[in-house]
């Protein structure tokens, strides 16, 4: 008894932060936000409201974050075709 009243405020902290990792995880990876964004980057670059090499970057890193999500989306397809 006296285990649990020691270590559940411990074992609430990591349960949040296993969630927050979700959510940011969730947003930093997911293909439709990913999408939008170099959208969105694409609309400046044409309006002029944003420099060829700010542009670049940018659309660098979306395309690497594309990537990632992309082999992940991948990654669980076969977990679940595994079971």
């Amino acid at each position: 008894m006296l285990h649990k009243l020691v270590t559940a405020p411990m074992n609430a902290v990591v349960k949040v932060g296993e969630k927050v990792k979700e959510e940011v995880d969730k947003e930093l990876y997911d293909l439709n936000t990913i999408q939008q964004k170099l959208i969105q980057l694409q609309m400046m670059y044409e309006l002029e409201e944003i420099p060829e090499e700010v542009f670049k970057e940018k659309e660098e890193i979306l395309l690497q974050r594309y990537e990632i999500a992309k082999l992940r989306e991948l990654e669980q397809w076969e977990e679940l075709t595994k079971k």
